[in-house]
């Protein structure tokens, strides 16, 4: 069976980025050696690798991988972190108009 991992790279300049490859250790290699000049990596290294995690589903890695892309840098902290009540705390909707926030009649 076929391993997908999504994974979380630091960069030098503080941000992170994230994709997917079925292939990890290669890709970190190519990652950590320039081998694509045109990627946002390339003038980001040195790198590290903050966090990955194996899927045997391309299409659930996939949909991991988007969410974790749309997510702020510390829902992605908490998540390096494994600290799932900050993750869960940081999805909650803050705003006023949310039904949590409604008074009851």
């Amino acid at each position: 069976m076929k391993s997908y991992y999504v994974y979380i790279l630091g960069c030098a300049d503080g941000s992170f980025y994230t994709e997917i490859t079925s292939k990890l250790k290669q890709r970190m290699t190519q990652h950590a050696q320039g081998y694509f000049k045109n990627s946002y990596t390339f003038k980001r290294r040195p790198l590290k690798l903050s966090y990955f995690l194996e899927f045997n589903n391309v299409i659930q890695a996939i949909l991991f991988e988007k969410q974790v892309k749309g997510w702020t840098r510390a829902k992605k902290i908490a998540l390096i972190n494994d600290d799932f009540n900050t993750i869960q705390l940081l999805a909650e909707c803050r705003n006023f108009t949310h039904s949590k926030y409604k008074p009851t009649r």
